[in-house]
């Protein structure tokens, strides 16, 4: 990862962050179930998010050997009816911490990290977070009735990073059942429709092999593509938009679109 691209996640995790906290601002209280999150209202998600730019943040400023416990953004039941105005500051807080260090620390810093053969730890947090709060603000504008949008360059990064987590090959260690997606002809492709030219946003997931794969594939036909809007495409992926989600067409072999979503465990 260039030093340009790290210093834009960083910024993203802040940028992301000011935007979830408008919605915070308005809210007259924040007991709003996330029909995304099952379980959890808008503060609930709040605290995970918050908590996870803390966790992050204590990973790289100490160059921890080994993860940190996570309960305190794992159990949320403590959190089921928060006050606004000390939520929004306390999230202002941690992704600005979280911003600082990674920026001290730089792209090349080293502590643990799950995935190491992706990037050395600061750059791992640094994507991570930036998309993690931008699929967590997904979560709270839709779950609060809100239009979301998001510039096409950080939903085409999203995209590409869920991606690269989803293909790893520890991915099978931890959920053996998704070897079932593998077999002769099975590709899906992900086309976004009205992008600028120089944004790439055309992925084409390859299941022949022995492995979960994808590619930029623009001129390959695939056994099933969705074609739609870059950010409906990465919330259906996500799991926030169901795939016939109005604007999100659907070409090709519907029951392996069906049969991906019933096993694919990433995202």
């Amino acid at each position: 990862m260039n030093a340009s691209t790290y210093d834009r996640h960083c910024t993203e995790i802040v940028a992301q962050t000011e935007l979830l906290r408008s919605l915070v601002k308005k809210a007259h209280h924040l007991r709003t179930p996330v029909p995304s999150c099952p379980g959890w209202n808008l503060g609930q998600l709040l605290r995970h998010l918050g908590g996870a730019h803390r966790w992050a943040e204590e990973v790289v400023r100490t160059g921890a050997a080994e993860p940190p416990p996570d309960a305190r953004f794992r159990d949320l039941s403590p959190y089921a009816d928060e006050d606004p105005a000390l939520l929004d500051g306390w999230l202002g807080e941690g992704a600005a911490l979280l911003a600082e260090t990674l920026r001290a620390a730089g792209p090349g810093a080293e502590a643990w990290v799950p995935l190491p053969r992706l990037a050395p730890a600061a750059a791992f947090y640094a994507r991570r977070m930036a998309n993690e709060t931008v699929i967590h603000r997904a979560d709270a504008f839709l779950a609060a009735g809100a239009e979301f949008t998001l510039d096409e360059r950080v939903a085409a990064d999203c995209f590409a990073e869920w991606l690269e987590l989803g293909s790893q090959p520890e991915v099978f260690a931890r959920h053996p059942e998704m070897r079932e997606l593998l077999g002769p002809g099975r590709t899906l492709r992900f086309q976004a429709t009205g992008v600028a030219p120089e944004t790439t946003a055309d992925w084409l997931i390859d299941l022949t092999g022995e492995a979960v794969t994808w590619r930029h594939a623009p001129r390959e036909e695939a056994a099933v593509t969705l074609r739609g809007p870059l950010t409906d495409l990465l919330l259906v992926a996500y799991r926030r938009l169901p795939a016939d989600h109005p604007g999100i067409g659907i070409s090709g072999d519907r029951r392996l679109l069906d049969f991906w979503w019933e096993r694919v465990s990433f995202g």
